[in-house]
């Protein structure tokens, strides 16, 4: 059975950091493509991030390019979300999912996890 947990979302003030990570179990992590999506109060889910199971190739929105980075930490089949200089407009709660295709909709999602960014 395949589990993806994130954590370390929280309330941060704009401008300051926030790191999140989704640990999986039951599916190993560099075998599939990665991303993170985020949904806002009465907004759809949004894709924010993705990283391909080669690790060689990343992709942001344009509205977190040069804040966001995300990276994998095999060893611990872990993903990870490092945001900086955040901002009100990345409230959201977070979501990290996997993809077995190359191509087409991701087939496991965790729980979430909330981001709250306070002026």
């Amino acid at each position: 059975q395949v589990q993806l947990v994130e954590s370390g979302g929280g309330l941060v003030q704009a401008g300051g950091s926030l790191t999140l990570s989704c640990a999986a179990s039951g599916r190993t992590l560099s075998n599939y493509d990665m991303a993170w999506f985020r949904q806002a109060p009465g907004a759809g889910r949004e894709f924010v991030a993705q990283m391909t199971r080669s690790g060689f190739s990343t992709y942001y929105i344009d509205s977190v390019k040069g804040r966001f980075t995300i990276s994998r930490d095999n060893a611990k089949n872990t993903v990870h979300l490092q945001m900086n200089n955040l901002k009100p407009e990345d409230t959201a709660v977070y979501y990290c999912a996997s993809r077995g295709r190359l191509t087409g909709p991701y087939d496991y999602w965790g729980q979430g996890t909330q981001v709250t960014v306070s002026l």
